[in-house]
């Protein structure tokens, strides 16, 4: 698979633009993305030394870390390939013929590496058993994959959770749902109620850390806890290109994590009351009024951009043994 070009100029090679490009493809998860980008640096590189080359390399990985707000799969995938290129043993007469083989073999790894989600599915179908119902996290193209495999041999429900603040998880319905497996949404509060109607949670991941531990989803951790305390099976699927050279020690390590996060805001000077308030007249309301006043209230029950900003996109798992 040819990177995409459509991001170059004639004479500038825009590593951000690419990249933006080649996730239009559905199939392309962010750490392949950045892989093929760096790949087209590469082929675009006029670099003469591989100390240029790599020099090259970690500065695109540099653009597309600060560009991107949430860079750890992404940071996953320009580790592993900026690690391959360093040690890519070769006996070229070339520098030149030397870029064409890592151009090569950088496609050829996104080529396969599109085939592990149908590799890990088949592997999964051996934990799933006939009439198994399953708990998933937000939205995974690996699970879907895998849900979707079972599907065709065995007989499975699912619950998914919302997925707050984006939703994800109503996307997943969607697909399981089109697909005839049956499927119930379930809020992300509710995750305990439902615990002991599932036989075991299957989540994705954005990265396996050095730990053993998994950055996935916010919401994640909290569903692990559950499980666990409720002796449920939690199960994370994840590609080799997902793990990532990260020790967190707890939630605020992840290079996600950033000040405002779960601050307060400024509140504005309360305004003086009197000493004495007047008081109200109180008048009798109708059920008619309250169920008005009810609906009102609810509709607007939303969380705010703002709100939203101050919470995390995602959150990091211990390995259960440390949960």
């Amino acid at each position: 698979m040819a990177a995409t070009t459509e991001a170059t100029t004639k004479d500038v090679f825009d590593i951000w633009t690419t990249y933006q490009s080649i996730l239009k493809d559905e199939e392309i998860s962010t750490p392949l993305a950045a892989i093929l980008a760096l790949t087209e640096l590469v082929q675009r590189s006029d670099a003469g030394t591989m100390f240029e080359l790599v020099k090259a390399l970690n500065d695109g990985a540099k653009v597309l870390n600060e560009r991107t707000p949430n860079p750890i799969s992404l940071n996953a995938g320009c580790e592993l390939f900026i690690a391959f290129v360093t040690l890519f043993p070769h006996d070229s007469d070339s520098f030149s013929d030397l870029k064409k083989e890592l151009v090569r073999q950088g496609q050829q790894y996104a080529n396969e590496a599109l085939t592990y989600r149908q590799k890990i599915a088949r592997l999964a179908l051996e934990f799933i058993k006939d009439d198994s119902v399953i708990l998933t996290h937000s939205y995974s193209r690996v699970v879907m994959k895998t849900l979707l495999c079972a599907h065709e041999r065995k007989r499975i429900s699912v619950y998914v959770t919302e997925a707050r603040p984006r939703g994800l998880g109503l996307r997943t319905y969607e697909e399981l749902t089109a697909a005839g497996i049956p499927c119930t949404v379930v809020l992300d509060s509710a995750v305990a109620y439902a615990m002991n109607k599932i036989d075991f949670v299957l989540v994705g991941s954005e990265a396996v850390v050095e730990s053993g531990g998994l950055i996935n989803a916010v919401g994640s951790n909290q569903i692990a806890i559950i499980a666990k305390a409720a002796n449920v099976p939690f199960y994370a699927l994840a590609e080799s290109y997902k793990f990532h050279r990260l020790f967190p020690l707890s939630q605020y390590d992840l290079p996600t994590h950033r000040p405002n996060i779960l601050s307060f805001p400024l509140m504005a000077a309360p305004t003086p009351c009197r000493k004495h308030p007047v008081p109200l007249k109180e008048q009798p309301i109708t059920a008619e009024e309250r169920n008005a006043s009810t609906l009102t209230s609810s509709q607007t029950r939303y969380m705010t951009q703002e709100q939203i900003a101050r919470n995390p996109d995602v959150d990091y798992t211990r390995s259960r043994h440390n949960l």
